[in-house]
């Protein structure tokens, strides 16, 4: 095995390990840069408990953080800022809506607690 090899089995072994101990599963080697989040290309299945915000590409969305700002077993809402215009949206669990060219289905709710699915839309 050469170094280079090692080495790549070494970094992939850590960002599995870390993924592991951040509670994000195991998953194939990052292809995110830096600072940038599992739904970056807005392809994810996420599990939100608390509002909070979720890195997505803004060249690509028109937005580069999707605000999950409420979370019942009724109601999940967003908001995102694309050029000074305010987005946003509700749905209950099942349910999905579209901010701009991402798409975000709720796939359940309870409590204070989501599970969201990402997907990037063509228009």
């Amino acid at each position: 095995m050469s170094t280079g090899m090692r080495r790549r089995a070494a970094t992939t072994a850590a960002t599995l390990t870390m993924a592991g101990a951040l509670g994000v599963g195991l998953m194939t080697p990052v292809a995110y840069g830096a600072g940038h989040g599992p739904c970056y290309d807005g392809r994810c299945t996420i599990t939100v408990s608390k509002p909070g915000t979720i890195k997505v590409n803004s060249h690509k969305f028109g937005f580069g953080k999707l605000k999950v700002t409420h979370i019942s077993s009724r109601t999940v809402k967003f908001s995102a800022t694309s050029g000074g215009t305010r987005l946003g949206g509700s749905t209950s669990p099942g349910g999905t809506v579209k901010l701009n060219n991402l798409k975000i289905w709720v796939k359940s709710a309870s409590g204070h607690k989501a599970r969201l699915a990402l997907f990037p839309t063509r228009y």
